[in-house]
Parts: C-alpha cells; structure tokens; sequence
C-alpha cells in the first residue's frame, strides 16, 4: 500500500534531519517499533513529584508548608525562564518583552493570591511546634528570588534607601552585593550579628550571586528595557515593568509579613522567625523602599511604597 503525499513528504524531511547530523535514519525509525508510548506520570516524573514531601515532625500541617514552598520555588523557576527569555536576548522584541512580562507577572499574582492557602491553612498551634524542627532554615534563603532581583535591575537599587544615599556612587558589584538589603534582614535581633540561617546562605550561593550579577550588569530586564526604542516604551509596556516591581518588591513581600504577624506576633514581644532573622524590619517594604525600576515611578508614589497599616517596630533592649 503506497504511502500518501503527506507521509512521503515527512520521510523525506526524516532524512534530511538525520542525514544533517550524520545519524541512520533507518536505525531511529527500528528503535520507534520498540519504544514504549508515552505515559503522563511518566513525563512529568509524578512519583518522585508525590514524595520529595518529607516532614521532622508528626504534625500534619507540615506537609501543607512544604508543599506550598515547593509550588513557590516552581513559579520562581517559571518567572526566571521568562526572565531569560529577555535578558539572553541580544534585542528583544518589544512584543516579546510585553509577552513576557505579562507571563512573570500572571506567576506572581498567582503565588500571592494563593498565599492564603498557607496562611489560613495551617494550625498555628502545630506551626508554632514544628517550625522548632526546621531551625536555621528559613524562607529568606529562596536563592532564585534574589536571581530573579538581580536579573530584574541594576546592584545599586538593592540597597536599602539609607545605603542608596551613602553608596550612590559605588561602581563595585562585590561592595554592593555586601550592602544588599536583605542582608539586614540576616542579622540577629538584638546583637546585629549575621544569624546561622544569613551565613549558611552566603556560604553556598554568595559566589552564583556575585557571578549572576556581572553576567547581567548590562543585561538585566532594567538595562534591556532602557536599550528599547523610545517608541516601543508605550504605556501598556511600562505598566507590565511597574507591576512586576510591585509584585516582587511589595505584594510578595507584604504577604509574608502578613502571615509572619498572624504566626509570629505575641504580646509582649514577637516570636522570633525560624532562622532568628529580623522579619519585623526585614519584612515590610515600607522601610525598605527598594525599587527595581525607580525612574517609573513618580516621587508620590514611592512615598507611599508598601504602606499598608503597617508601623515600625520598637528596637529591642
């Protein structure tokens, strides 16, 4: 039974694929009899999925925090896979841009309004006993949230705005990097030393940190935005740019602090957070005022970032 046009032409394109890389088309074509279909379990690698959940403790809700800290470092992952897709690009497409932004931002809306699964899905009670299994280790030491910051902007606006003032000037990524402001963030309350949970971080990734930041000092999504055509630079795109900013500097952050206060806060003095880090000044984006883009932003707007019923805490004694 001879073959349709249709097939004959896929043939003929088998051939010049394989016959491009120097392979046996006929040979491929065997294995094809012997191989297995494809199965979705399979593809997705569900079963080791289903059981990388290993709980320290018999509380049940622990399982309801791993899970949802797996999902998060997943929508990282997504929105860095987005991220690159403009940032390893020599010129970007102002329509791909806008693509992707839309992309990084549906990541990010999504993990921010599932936050509450975490925050009102768990039993405080059995939250406030397992945490004490996990010490040092913290959320603060998610590495692809600090790529996806430095891939996202220039070092010099991820200093806290006091460091801004002092180190406008800093041309230094090494001196920069050591000035970043979730580093304050990584020191104990009450001595201001570097807690375990901020050491062991730096310890594995400081040198990825320091590498990714010179890699991208000309390429992050800031640089590659300015590089765009005056014209490409319309309002639907600076929307997208300023969301994303919102959504990585504010809503995200403004979610942990939500749930650290509900988890954490108890009279007369808060409840430490698992890695000893000072969640009360680290948390809220109000005393950080750290802006990805901040030429987007008018001066009204910055004076009111991340404020949401939120007021200093008093320095311990």
């Amino acid at each position: 039974m001879p073959f349709s046009r249709e097939i004959e032409e896929k043939i003929e394109l088998l051939k010049e694929k394989y016959a491009a890389s120097g392979q046996d088309m006929l040979s491929y074509l065997e294995g094809l009899i012997y191989q297995d279909f494809l199965n979705y379990w399979d593809y997705i690698n569900l079963d080791v999925l289903l059981n990388i959940q290993q709980p320290r403790t018999p509380f049940p809700d622990e399982t309801v925090f791993i899970v949802y800290h797996q999902i998060t470092e997943l929508y990282f992952k997504l929105t860095l896979h987005a991220m690159k897709q403009i940032t390893d690009v020599e010129h970007p497409s102002p329509e791909n841009f806008k693509k992707q932004l839309r992309r990084m931002n549906d990541y990010f809306k999504n993990l921010i309004r599932s936050y509450e699964i975490m925050v009102d899905g768990m039993d405080k009670e059995q939250f406030l006993k397992f945490r004490m299994a996990l010490l040092p280790a913290s959320g603060f030491q998610s590495a692809q949230y600090r790529f996806i910051e430095i891939l996202s902007t220039d070092a010099g606006n991820l200093l806290t705005q006091q460091l801004r003032d002092q180190l406008g000037d800093e041309e230094n990524l090494r001196i920069l990097y050591e000035n970043f402001y979730w580093k304050q963030g990584g020191k104990e309350l009450r001595s201001g030393n570097k807690t375990l949970t901020l050491r062991q971080f730096e310890k594995k990734y400081t040198d990825d940190f320091i590498k990714a930041l010179y890699r991208y000092e000309h390429d992050n999504l800031w640089q590659k935005f300015k590089k765009l055509p005056e014209e490409a630079k319309d309002e639907e795109l600076i929307r997208h740019m300023k969301d994303f900013d919102l959504n990585v500097e504010v809503r995200w952050p403004l979610m942990h602090y939500r749930s650290a206060v509900r988890y954490l806060h108890k009279k007369p003095e808060d409840i430490e957070a698992t890695g000893g880090t000072n969640w009360q000044e680290y948390l809220p984006p109000h005393f950080q005022k750290t802006y990805l883009f901040p030429e987007l932003f008018s001066e009204k707007e910055k004076e009111s970032w991340g404020k949401s019923r939120i007021t200093r805490p008093a320095k311990p004694h």
